[in-house]
């Protein structure tokens, strides 16, 4: 595998994570207008993506390839309970 192919699986692997780093802290700024967070916004989408991509690096290891929904859903949880951590509720 030459570095470009390496390069386009790596992100292909890692843009779940991304989608969800970037669209958690976003939706709830909308969603909860009177919204307290210990973190700014770049912070909170530098924890949500560490945290996605320990799941998805997580979800490899286990199942032995990527793509499993049930990766999928622990990303989703594991995202979602971090922004409530951060919520401070």
């Amino acid at each position: 595998m030459g570095l470009f192919a390496f390069i386009n699986h790596a992100t292909n692997f890692l843009a779940p994570a991304l989608w969800m780093a970037l669209l958690m802290p976003l939706s709830a700024r909308i969603i909860l207008k009177k919204w307290s967070s210990s973190l700014s916004l770049k912070g909170e989408v530098a924890l949500h993506f560490i945290v996605g991509c320990v799941v998805l690096v997580g979800g490899l290891v286990v199942f032995g390839h990527d793509g499993k929904m049930l990766t999928y859903l622990a990303l989703v949880l594991a995202v979602a309970s971090s922004q409530w951590f951060l919520s401070r509720r």
